[in-house]
């Protein structure tokens, strides 16, 4: 453009002293050319900017919607995540639950076998005891070591355990 601009006015400086009249009309047609030329090359060039501009403005346009529809999907997977670990507690939340319930189960088992062990052997001691007094009464006594003696006067080996412990 600059150029251009230049050209012309080296032309009419050049050309401007020895024209005729016939010539400068000519010339001056041939500036209004150059100037319409000019002119419709500038609007061209205007109209192009402007084109540009335009697709530039619809590309920035159509990127803010797709940078908008990436933060919604962003903001979604993040909400889904937030519901995943919400379930994940929950379900740990659960299985705590379970376990603790399966120990206590465990300790009430435990606790109720150690105290039926301790009442069973209790009431077996009582018992035997009972069998063994009855078992074992002093009349009883004194007649199983009669007949101790009565066997040991034929048996000598007998004879000499029951003088061993004093009961002969």
């Amino acid at each position: 453009m600059k150029r251009i601009i230049a050209l012309l006015f080296f032309f009419l400086i050049a050309f401007g002293y020895s024209l005729s009249p016939e010539e400068e009309k000519q010339l001056i047609r041939d500036i209004a050319e150059i100037k319409a030329t000019l002119k419709t090359f500038m609007e061209q060039t205007d109209k192009r900017f402007q084109d540009l501009n335009q697709r530039i403005n619809e590309l920035r346009e159509d990127m803010n919607k797709r940078f908008e529809q990436v933060d919604k999907r962003f903001e979604q997977v993040d909400k889904r995540f937030e519901q995943i670990n919400n379930e994940l507690n929950r379900l740990i939340q659960i299985m705590v639950g379970i376990f603790a319930g399966q120990i206590a189960l465990v300790a009430a088992v435990i606790g109720f076998a150690w105290w039926d062990r301790r009442t069973i052997i209790r009431k077996s001691k009582e018992e035997t005891f009972e069998e063994m007094e009855k078992e074992l009464r002093p009349e009883k006594f004194k007649k199983l070591l009669n007949a101790l003696r009565e066997k040991a006067k034929t048996d000598k080996e007998l004879e000499a355990i029951l003088k061993k412990y004093g009961l002969l």
